[in-house]
């Protein structure tokens, strides 16, 4: 159950109510915060269990999230309401991961329904995120676990509001933690409309905090200032990118700024390279010296290559969290051991320099 009933959709949602859940929201998330500081508020819990996820604050909002998040963009398990699906956010929850991500694109409203499922009776102990497309879904699909778009289409107050109707209905709540528009559309709208709708998604209730995923530094920079300017007190709060060991080149190195001038949260998704790190893939030749790095470094460590990749996206200071796609339970919880890891400097540098020589391969 939500924090807040929401009413029923033919009944108005008054200022009033906005507010009320948003300082409600507020609240329980600062009494589960106080034990929390630190640059991007990094838990310090001195009575933990060994293994337990710390919790970090999601930017300048009020979201205390585990530093993994458990996506729902599968590769193997199909992106559906179905019981595999299940158990692996099941499990996810079960050791103490409160963060979760989904997108009406995976699937098409397959993995919004079966988190949804899952989250149902426990919605007050979780956060979720979820993504608005550019697109219509595909008139044709065969494999819906592939990230495919359909007909492409302008982001206005209308679409918006029409997606995340549909997020809402297919999650079972009545508000979403944090909302992103999936990646830029091609009509060229402009970032100040852009901003303007999102923070009256905000003012509605019905999301809590927006971001942007796949969006270019400047575009970023400029929506936090259009943002602030005319919706002061629903900002653009963090971006969701693809950042890992193997592909620092997608992200643009003034967007790391950016995000850490501007104090954004940062959700760096799929820190195994959309699974061409994971252990029993074929590895390309160019690939191996990364590869064979990664399983130096957890040799030395105790742990697995999944862990080193997750220890070393969170050993950035702007990221906030790693999205993982664990796709079983014995993945989730291999994952999750990889938030403690502390890389030092030399095994930081070692990889660091393995990275490059694979991505000089890639120019």
């Amino acid at each position: 159950m939500s924090v807040i009933q929401k009413k029923s959709r033919n009944q108005d949602i008054t200022a009033s109510d906005v507010l009320n859940r948003r300082d409600l929201l507020r609240d329980a998330a600062m009494v589960s915060g106080t034990v929390l500081m630190g640059k991007h508020g990094r838990a310090v819990n001195e009575s933990e269990a060994p293994g337990k996820e710390d919790f970090v604050r999601f930017g300048e909002t009020d979201l205390y999230v585990s530093r993994y998040c458990q996506g729902t963009a599968f590769r193997k398990v199909a992106r559906s309401d179905n019981p595999e699906a299940c158990r692996i956010l099941e499990t996810a929850m079960e050791i103490g991961v409160n963060f979760f991500d989904s997108a009406e694109a995976y699937g098409w409203g397959g993995s919004e329904e079966v988190l949804g499922r899952v989250v149902k009776g426990r919605r007050d102990q979780v956060v979720i995120s979820s993504k608005a497309a550019p697109s219509l879904p595909p008139e044709r699909d065969p494999d819906s676990n592939r990230f495919r778009l359909g007909r492409q289409i302008a982001f206005n107050r209308q679409v918006l509001e029409r997606k995340l109707e549909g997020s809402l209905r297919r999650l079972q709540t009545d508000y979403i933690d944090l909302y992103f528009l999936h990646q830029p559309d091609q009509f060229a709208t402009s970032l100040q409309e852009l901003a303007a709708w999102m923070g009256g998604l905000v003012r509605k209730g019905e999301i809590r905090y927006w971001g942007v995923s796949n969006f270019a530094a400047f575009d970023v920079a400029q929506l936090k200032a259009f943002s602030v300017a005319e919706q002061g007190r629903y900002p653009l709060t963090g971006t969701q990118d693809y950042f890992n060991i193997a592909a620092r080149h997608v992200v643009e190195p003034r967007l790391l700024n950016v995000i850490g001038e501007l104090r954004l949260g940062l959700m760096a998704f799929s820190p195994q390279d959309a699974g061409r790190l994971a252990p029993g893939r074929k590895i390309p030749p160019a690939l191996k010296q990364l590869v064979n790095a990664l399983d130096e470094v957890s040799q030395d460590m105790g742990a697995t290559r999944p862990q080193v990749t997750i220890a070393w996206v969170l050993s950035h200071p702007q990221v906030t969290c790693a999205l993982g796609g664990a796709e079983t339970p014995d993945q989730v919880r291999e994952n999750v051991k990889g938030v403690p890891l502390t890389l030092n400097s030399e095994l930081i540098e070692r990889l660091n320099q393995s990275s490059d020589l694979y991505l000089a391969t890639k120019t």
